[in-house]
């Protein structure tokens, strides 16, 4: 049941090379998107665990994005096929563990995607919005 006022939570998992650069590109801009999001920059999308993102739902995130490099331009060869390789078995642990992949995504930006950026982060909060809090975990810890 959805609480009056209510926003999602987003935790997004960024790399440092390019989708971090997009979102100050989209900051600098002055371009407007949702500010429901929390960015955690990190080198490389390879190097994100995925606990990282169980933790995250954990800690009270409605949901997760995880954005890199597109796939060829990575600042260390070959990390965002890593987190592709993995993202592709993490999601069957996702159901698994009770999340709705609604509320993971999974993108690729580059530096110069300001725009693609900003549409990303409305389109994530509008797609998790639509799925409503997050309960599961908090009835875990209260």
């Amino acid at each position: 049941m959805e609480e009056k006022g209510w926003e999602p939570r987003i935790v997004a998992f960024v790399c440092n090379w390019c989708t971090y650069a997009g979102a100050d590109l989209a900051g600098t801009s002055r371009l407007e998107y949702r500010p429901e999001v929390r960015i955690i920059k990190l080198p490389c999308t390879g190097r994100i665990d995925p606990l990282f993102i169980i933790k995250a739902f954990e800690k009270g995130a409605d949901g997760v994005l995880v954005s890199g490099c597109h796939p060829g331009d990575c600042h260390y060869t070959s990390g965002n096929y890593h987190a592709r390789r993995r993202w592709i078995v993490f999601r069957e642990l996702l159901k698994f563990a009770g999340i709705d992949l609604r509320r993971v995504h999974f993108s690729w930006v580059s530096a110069s995607e300001a725009l693609k950026w900003r549409d990303l982060i409305n389109e994530v909060i509008e797609t998790v919005r639509s799925a409503g809090p997050f309960e599961a975990y908090r009835r875990l810890n209260p």
